[in-house]
């Protein structure tokens, strides 16, 4: 499925060996490549990179998760592991994608909207 150009903006990055604490609440796109402790909360989507660390809830859209996460992943439209995800915590969604290799140790729900 592609994605509109408009929807691949990022609005804020995390970037590799940076750290942040705290909420983040934000209208589009949140990519992150450091070390994030907190809550996630948008509308929009939340890329973790595969160098990206994270300890937190996350509500958002759409999540794709390429590093690790040590929360709770609630997405409205989305959720995918890539291969190099290792995600502990529990997953509600109305889609999952899973690759080869995703380290996974939770428990998931689908909901269809």
């Amino acid at each position: 499925m592609a994605e509109s150009t408009e929807s691949l903006i990022v609005n804020s990055i995390i970037g590799e060996g940076s750290e942040f604490r705290g909420e983040f609440k934000i209208r589009d796109l949140l990519r992150i490549d450091g070390y994030f402790k907190g809550t996630i909360i948008t509308e929009g989507k939340v890329l973790i990179g595969k160098t990206g660390q994270v300890d937190t809830d996350i509500q958002a859209g759409i999540v794709v998760v390429g590093g690790e996460v040590r929360g709770n992943i609630s997405a409205t439209k989305r959720i995918v592991l890539l291969s190099t995800c290792k995600l502990y915590g529990d997953l509600i969604t109305p889609s999952l994608i899973v690759e080869d290799g995703t380290v996974f140790e939770g428990r998931c729900t689908i909901n269809r909207l």
